[in-house]
């Protein structure tokens, strides 16, 4: 099967002193072990620099431009990349449209729209919540929360 890894999932593995590190490190680990392929996509890693470099006290890491840089080369060398394509755009509108998916969650909503157009059948992810609603539509996407792995 084929998972994309949720920035929420990134964000836990570049910071060891988050309480979930461990959780989202055995998660990855046991899924490579399985012989699943783990994806990113473009947007997780612009998702990530967001959160990387955002300061500590709204919410972020705090890292520098470099360390968050050098975290995401990382994420792209033990993960294939995703590539963009002209045909997310039309299943993240009609996604969007069908469901009528306003405010944030329009970019779990892109997220989505990649795993349809690229066949990925799996989401892991600590915001299931925010995935639950889009989960069903079109082929569908399980998504999967990384304690449960």
């Amino acid at each position: 099967m084929a998972y994309l890894l949720d920035t929420s999932i990134l964000v836990r593995l570049a910071n060891v002193a988050d309480p979930f590190h461990a959780v989202a490190t055995h998660a990855v680990v046991e899924l490579h072990r399985r012989g699943e392929v783990l994806h990113i996509t473009p947007q997780n890693l612009v998702e990530f620099r967001n959160v990387a470099t955002r300061p500590v006290a709204v919410n972020g890491l705090g890292l520098p431009p470099a360390d968050a840089e050098a975290k995401a080369l990382v994420f792209e060398t033990a993960f294939p990349l995703l590539t963009e394509s002209p045909a997310i755009h039309p299943a993240w509108k009609n996604l969007v449209s069908a469901l009528g998916v306003i405010g944030k969650q329009v970019h779990d909503a892109r997220l989505v729209a990649i795993c349809h157009t690229h066949g990925v059948t799996h989401v892991l992810t600590f915001n299931t919540a925010h995935f639950a609603r889009l989960a069903g539509f079109g082929p569908g996407v399980a998504v999967v929360e990384p304690t449960s792995v």
